[in-house]
């Protein structure tokens, strides 16, 4: 068999295809990330609005972005030891949900961090607001929170709220409430916001802030009254409930929130992609409606709207932490 001869145009396409295929390996470790699963650290146990949201947010991701987004729960010490890990890791594709507490609340309990909330991590997006409320047993006679401060006003120390724990958000909620309202009502730490529950419902405990999701079939079961939402707005579940603002305090909210962040050492152009589409999958009709049946509000903001809510948390807290004087004993 004859072998044509190597014209000028044949030398010239022959390069012109080794040019390429030489270049196509090189383009796609960029273009093509991420080049395998990415995996969502939750710095908290199963079975928590963290998880719910974690979830709802990484299966929209996963069909968007060209990989699967697998959930992986790493609780513990107040979330530290997942933030730690994420800021560590170098594989560019383990990113992290961070949260009131890991954010903008253990830079001011704890002493020392193992990592730095601003400087570790690159914000992608706030993925959603739980609102917090605040409730008391049905028979406190108080039925909203203007009788509940009137009440407790005339009874310094004598009332008591619960919570799941030093340091917890439904810590934080009351203390910040005890704060605007010049209340004093003492605490009750819980390990956990269960068995808080079950001593709130038998009357041991008047009242608790705690997150919607929590309440709502206790509420509904004349188990609690709902006497105030944290929320800037009324819940449409609770129409008939006002919020705190509502109540004389102009300002006030207090929800649980998380968002997305992956570590700041990142290739600028993956935190980019990876923004994009983070706030793409979370203003999605699906994960507004999967994170609403929860009581949940969705939001998707851009990366540097969520750095700058992350600052203004932390200014809140910082005041609230400091007046309550919360030490991290009983933080899990």
């Amino acid at each position: 068999m004859n072998t044509p001869p190597l014209t000028r145009r044949r030398y010239l396409a022959a390069s012109a295809a080794a040019a390429s295929a030489w270049c196509l390996p090189h383009a796609s470790a960029q273009d093509l990330w991420p080049n395998k699963p990415l995996r969502l650290v939750v710095p908290f146990a199963t079975g928590g609005s963290s998880e719910i949201v974690a979830r709802a947010v990484a299966g929209e991701l996963s069909r968007s972005i060209g990989q699967s987004v697998f959930v992986d729960n790493k609780p513990g010490a107040a979330g530290n030891i997942a933030m730690q890990e994420v800021a560590n890791s170098v594989d560019e594709h383990t990113l992290i949900l961070g949260h009131i507490g890991t954010l903008a609340v253990n830079p001011f309990i704890f002493a020392k961090l193992p990592y730095d909330a601003g400087r570790d991590f690159a914000p992608l997006t706030l993925v959603s607001k739980v609102p917090s409320l605040y409730v008391v047993h049905p028979d406190l006679p108080v039925k909203n929170l203007k009788d509940f401060v009137a009440y407790a006003k005339s009874r310094p120390g004598q009332l008591n709220y619960g919570s799941a724990g030093n340091g917890s958000a439904g810590h934080l909620a009351f203390e910040y409430l005890k704060m605007v309202s010049d209340t004093f009502v003492l605490h009750v730490p819980y390990r956990g916001t269960g068995p808080m529950l079950t001593d709130l419902m038998a009357g041991r405990l008047q009242a608790a802030s705690v997150g919607a999701p929590a309440l709502l079939q206790f509420i509904k079961a004349g188990k609690l009254r709902c006497i105030a939402t944290g929320t800037a707005e009324r819940l449409p579940q609770l129409p008939d409930v006002p919020t705190v603002a509502e109540q004389g305090f102009k300002g006030f909210e207090m929800t649980q929130w998380y968002g997305l962040l992956a570590p700041s050492r990142w290739q600028k152009a993956h935190i980019a992609k990876l923004e994009a589409e983070a706030v793409k999958a979370t203003r999605s009709a699906l994960v507004r409606e999967k994170l609403g049946q929860e009581t949940a509000l969705a939001v998707g903001n851009s990366g540097a709207e969520f750095e700058a809510f992350i600052k203004t948390e932390q200014v809140r807290w910082k005041a609230v932490i400091a007046r309550a004087r919360i030490k991290p004993e009983g933080l899990g």
